[in-house]
């Protein structure tokens, strides 16, 4: 059996106020082509489907034509759950309709599989899907402490129990895949994840998986990973396009299960190649070095994040010729030498009192160390003298 995981797809979802319409509309059609591609049996969407609960009218569209592509006019099984930006209403609304069609949609977490006939295999795949898994969704009061520590334990023994239950009802005859959206201690965040954990609390240990899924199918971070230490094949598909400059330069794909009833599933990572890539710039030699890029088209399909250094003040007009040199440029942060060197000096502050000599006799000495004697002829020097002799060197002055 060939499956297909994807997640955190965020219909809706802005970069700064700019549209990705046209970007989510293309990868979208992308995953359908690899999903014929590949030749895949059935595909497991495993959360944030939307960016908002209450999103565009144009992004539900594109979700119900994507999951009509994909199910293949109902000969390829699709499942989804709703994540932590879904309203589980919301997600569960066309149930109705979309079953008829072979699309499997879970809002609430459910105490019991999904067992679902493969219409090219002569086998079952049974799905332990649980959405988004808060207290609030839960319905449960998990902890009556407001300690961390304690609501992590609850919450940890709470989701190992529910695992549990639904392992139970595994068959050595069928595929048997978890699937939920949360996070995994372990994991690697990006900044375009909004936290579904205060403090740690709403983590769960890789160790809570049960034994006997063949597959963890996991959506929330957006970077495609797979989790050290789980009890089993663990993975976050990520999200299909990069959508905050934290996942600047980082593949986007989606991930191929292979996996027979009763034995070790294999997998595969399919890049995506949909959608405009996120740039960081660092100009460190002020706007003539911006203009040499712009003039040379570099990254010209691309959003940017600029950052300049300067040493005078940047004006409106020099934002706005920018701008219109290259309407992809999102942020754009001046860096003034003065507060960059300001920052050197608050960062040799915090140094050891001997390493603050030392950067300081390499300044004055063409990068030459000091002697271990004169290092210890210094620290003799200034035990009287403690607070002065550090401000004196941190400053850069060799009146002492």
């Amino acid at each position: 059996m060939r499956i297909l995981h994807t997640a955190d797809w965020h219909l809706g979802k802005t970069l700064e106020g700019r549209s990705r319409q046209n970007e989510q509309e293309a990868v979208m059609d992308e995953i359908c082509q690899i999903a014929d591609d590949q030749k895949v049996d059935a595909i497991i969407m495993a959360g944030d489907v939307y960016d908002t609960v209450n999103p565009p009218a144009v992004s539900e569209s594109l979700f119900y034509e994507t999951a009509h592509k994909l199910s293949n006019e109902g000969s390829r099984p699709l499942i989804v759950i709703s994540g932590n930006h879904d309203s589980p209403e919301r997600i569960q609304a066309s149930s109705p309709l979309a079953s008829y069609q072979g699309i499997t949609l879970v809002g609430h977490p459910i105490d019991h599989l999904i067992k679902i006939k493969i219409p090219n295999r002569q086998m079952h795949l049974n799905i332990s899907a649980i959405p988004y898994p808060s207290e609030s969704r839960l319905n449960e009061v998990l902890s009556l402490s407001n300690d961390d520590e304690h609501i992590q334990d609850a919450y940890n023994d709470r989701l190992h129990t529910l695992f549990k239950e639904h392992a139970k009802s595994f068959q050595k005859e069928a595929v048997n895949i978890m699937m939920s959206h949360l996070f995994v201690a372990g994991g690697k965040e990006s900044d375009s994840e909004r936290p579904i954990q205060v403090g740690g609390a709403y983590t769960v240990s890789p160790q809570a998986f049960p034994k006997t899924a063949q597959y963890v199918a996991l959506g929330h971070l957006h970077r495609p990973q797979t989790l050290k230490h789980s009890s089993a094949l663990t993975r976050y598909a990520g999200s299909p396009l990069a959508y905050s400059f934290s996942e600047a330069n980082q593949p986007k794909s989606v991930t191929i299960l292979d996996v027979e009833p009763g034995e070790k599933a294999t997998m595969n990572e399919i890049y995506l190649s949909s959608g405009k890539p996120l740039v960081k710039w660092r100009a460190k030699n002020g706007l003539n070095e911006i203009h040499h890029w712009l003039d040379e088209g570099r990254d010209s399909h691309s959003w940017i994040d600029l950052e300049i250094q300067l040493s005078e003040a940047l004006s409106i007009h020099d934002i706005q010729k920018i701008r219109k040199l290259h309407d992809g440029i999102v942020n754009i942060r001046p860096i003034y030498l003065n507060d960059i060197e300001q920052e050197e000096r608050l960062e040799r502050m915090g140094l050891p009192i001997h390493e603050l000599f030392i950067r300081f006799f390499k300044q004055q000495t063409n990068g030459a160390e000091p002697s271990p004697e004169l290092l210890q002829l210094f620290l003799e020097l200034i035990n009287e003298n403690y607070d002065e002799a550090i401000l004196e060197v941190a400053a850069g002055r060799d009146e002492k």
